[in-house]
């Protein structure tokens, strides 16, 4: 009899541990931005449909920043406007979005973090949603997408059409280490700038994750991002100047076609650290352009 009481008493207490994690909703989706309208429109359309759009979490950076039309259930709050070098912006930029996310990690399993121009799409032959997908993953701190810098082919595409998908009218990309980020974690870190490493943790690359950045997807939205002069302001030409390489390179290297290379460049990335910082993946300086496989074309 007291070894039946003690073992009732003991599935009761393991039932009492689980039950909070049991209660957490799945996953939360945080970003912050500034004069990214355009972008964060087409964020809160895909990760609304992907996570929920009450599961969202959008920091616009100045109380001056208008709410997107669409925002619908999601959770959008002002911050207030500090005028500062890129260096320092990014660093209270991310000390805040690591914060935020240790909070909703009381409430949520997960959390993903990305830029407006950002999109975490599971592979569409996984045949699962990118919640369900991730929900079936034992993520020990963090999980990483292969980093997909989408670029616009000067002589073979048009200006972007913002009524039709991204990928529908761009071919090609940049296999980027520099967008190969631990946007997934499942315990409170400390990003790095622009979510490029957590510290004092390694990176693990999903083999059906990417994440495609689209901030390079159309010339002459870079050449207006020139004239933005809060952006000119903050020191953020270099970083604007990198996003028209990757259409230089897009619109002149050979592309590469078939799985197999996003695969190699997994694999590369998993074991090729820069000197400056073994904790984030490299490419070794291969600049390897890929036409993007047909079946992401409808996904963003």
């Amino acid at each position: 009899m007291i070894i039946f009481a003690s073992t009732i008493f003991f599935i009761y207490k393991s039932m009492l541990t689980k039950l909070p994690e049991e209660n957490k909703k799945d996953i939360a989706v945080i970003t912050m931005a500034r004069n990214d309208d355009f972008f964060l429109t087409r964020w809160i359309d895909y990760y609304g449909k992907q996570a929920g759009e009450e599961n969202l979490y959008i920091f616009l950076d100045g109380e001056d920043q208008p709410i997107p039309n669409n925002a619908g259930k999601v959770n959008i709050k002002h911050t207030k406007r500090i005028a500062e070098h890129v260096v320092a912006a990014e660093k209270r930029r991310l000390g805040f979005l690591s914060d935020t996310a240790a909070n909703l990690l009381k409430q949520y399993k997960l959390v993903i973090g990305v830029d407006a121009d950002e999109f975490l799409v599971v592979d569409p032959n996984c045949g699962k949603s990118l919640v369900e997908y991730l929900c079936s993953q034992n993520i020990k701190t963090s999980l990483s997408g292969l980093g997909i810098d989408v670029g616009q082919h000067l002589v073979l595409e048009k200006k972007l059409n913002p009524r039709l998908p991204f990928l529908s009218q761009r071919e090609f990309a940049l296999v980027s280490s520099r967008y190969t980020k631990p946007s997934v974690i499942s315990k409170p870190v400390r990003w790095g700038s622009g979510f490029h490493r957590i510290r004092k943790y390694n990176f693990t690359i999903d083999p059906n994750l990417y994440l495609f950045h689209f901030g390079s997807v159309d010339f002459q939205m870079i050449q207006d991002r020139f004239l933005d002069k809060d952006r000119m302001a903050t020191g953020r030409e270099r970083h604007i100047k990198k996003r028209a390489k990757t259409i230089d390179l897009v619109t002149k290297l050979k592309a590469h076609t078939g799985d197999k290379w996003l695969a190699i460049a997994r694999h590369i990335q998993s074991f090729i650290r820069p000197v400056y910082a073994i904790n984030k993946p490299s490419m070794a300086g291969w600049k390897l352009i890929i036409k993007i496989p047909e079946r992401f074309k409808s996904v963003v």
